[in-house]
């Protein structure tokens, strides 16, 4: 079917809420390159939402689907677990940066990791509060969406959302907000909202991904992993889009050594399966009884097999350092772009988790949503996959495969800069035309 009957089924068949920031429909697509249902040609700096970190049907992983599948395709955990389940769970325990002994467990989804993780904080605790942070994005179930710090278009009319969660004001250099601030603002919070020994935890993203790519200061994470041990609250990093190497260490916490009670990975985990693990102390996940933690299709074997593919094919391949490559290029491309137009306002990232803000006034940076709407529309006319993110959806994320090879990169790049350019013109042409307009009338 064509892109054009493609929509018209949509529009009969799926709800408007069930949204998509690109044109045309995705038939097909490998390595760095998706092809849409009118054979389009996409350079995918998107990776589904990080998810395709090694690119689309990378031959390591597309081989360990196949061999599973003529193996077992589900048993259900909870009736029997399936070899490869145990298998991953040990290799994540291995790799995880909490405390050893550890112990994992396996879900579908990012969203699921979340729900899971306060469930199992809360059950050894024995405590009832959840906080997590401003600006935060932890999924769209009731519990997560309730976590999550960004109403628009999360929230919408979905409330009463869940009890005992609470926020606090995330660090942001490019915003004022400094460690100090957000570090102050949550001992406040215990002190004049729910107290320290009401909390289950505290979730935090090491980068905030749906959030802007927002890279704390570095002393952020190693204080507030002190402040927490010394309150006995366990921390719970969400490391589900900033994990599986996306960041140039595997995991974002690696980079400012902090070991969190709780790491939480999904997205790129299963190479383009749903696959989602909490990893833990093992005095926090062993608190539930049997029973209380699994689901029908979590572990679900192909995707376990794909994840063993994925992890030693970043190994094998140091990934890690193509992501440092990678991210180092973007960021480069990045900040020329920033000398020469004033809106791009920030340009920051760790890794190839890298991202720019544009804004309307670089004094005052106030954000500018239109002209970043503007920037994509013109990628995607040129070829180019691409996403924004941000409170107020005013930033451009760079996710490209991190295999992705330099010619393609620099293609990519150049597709951004020639959008950043025709929507920036677009832009300064309809201002002097509105001024004309108004000269003329007076």
């Amino acid at each position: 079917m064509s892109n054009a009957e493609l929509q018209r089924q949509r529009e009969r068949s799926i709800p408007r809420g069930m949204g998509s920031t690109m044109p045309g429909f995705a038939h097909s697509a490998d390595g760095v390159t998706m092809v849409d249902a009118d054979g389009r040609r996409f350079l995918d700096f998107a990776s589904g939402i990080s998810v395709t970190n090694l690119g689309h049907g990378h031959p390591d992983v597309v081989a360990a689907i196949h061999a599973q599948v003529d193996r077992l395709i589900h048993s259900g955990a909870p009736v029997m677990l399936p070899d490869v389940y145990v298998e991953l769970c040990a290799r994540l325990c291995d790799l995880s940066p909490v405390p050893q002994p550890s112990r994992a467990v396996l879900f579908n989804s990012g969203a699921e990791a979340v729900e899971n993780a306060v469930k199992i904080v809360r059950q050894a605790t024995g405590r009832p509060a959840i906080v997590s942070f401003h600006n935060s994005f932890h999924g769209r179930t009731l519990l997560t969406m309730t976590l999550t710090g960004k109403v628009d278009p999360y929230k919408q009319n979905f409330g009463p959302y869940a009890p005992e969660v609470y926020q606090a004001p995330y660090p942001n250099p490019y915003h004022d907000q400094t460690s100090d601030s957000s570090l102050e603002a949550l001992e406040a919070l215990f002190a004049s909202q729910v107290p320290a020994d009401r909390v289950a935890g505290v979730i935090v993203e090491p980068v905030q991904g749906e959030g802007g790519f927002v890279v704390p200061p570095a002393d952020f994470l190693p204080r507030l992993s002190s402040l927490l041990r010394r309150l006995d609250i366990p921390l719970i990093a969400d490391e589900i889009q900033s994990g599986v190497a996306r960041t140039g260490k595997l995991f974002a916490v690696n980079h400012v050594g902090v070991e969190p009670d709780l790491v939480l990975i999904g997205k790129s985990l299963g190479g383009g399966l749903p696959l989602a693990a909490v990893v833990g102390r093992a005095a926090l996940m062993d608190a539930t009884a049997p029973g209380g933690l699994g689901g029908t299709f979590g572990g679900n074997p192909v995707a376990c097999a794909a994840a063993l593919a994925v992890l030693d094919v970043i190994e094998r391949d140091d990934i890690c350092a193509r992501a440092r490559h990678v991210g180092a290029v973007a960021m480069e491309r990045m900040q020329a772009l920033q000398q020469r137009y004033p809106c791009v306002g920030d340009v920051r990232g760790i890794g190839a988790m890298t991202a720019m803000e544009l804004v309307e006034n670089a004094s005052s940076r106030e954000p500018a949503p239109a002209l970043t709407l503007a920037v994509l529309r013109e990628a995607h006319s040129r070829g180019l996959a691409l996403l924004r993110a941000g409170l107020h959806d005013n930033v451009i994320r760079l996710l490209m495969p991190l295999t992705i090879a330099d010619d393609d990169l620099a293609v990519g790049l150049d597709i951004l800069a020639q959008a950043l350019e025709a929507a920036v013109s677009a832009t300064t042409g309809a201002a002097a035309a509105a001024t004309t307009r108004t000269n003329h009338a007076n």
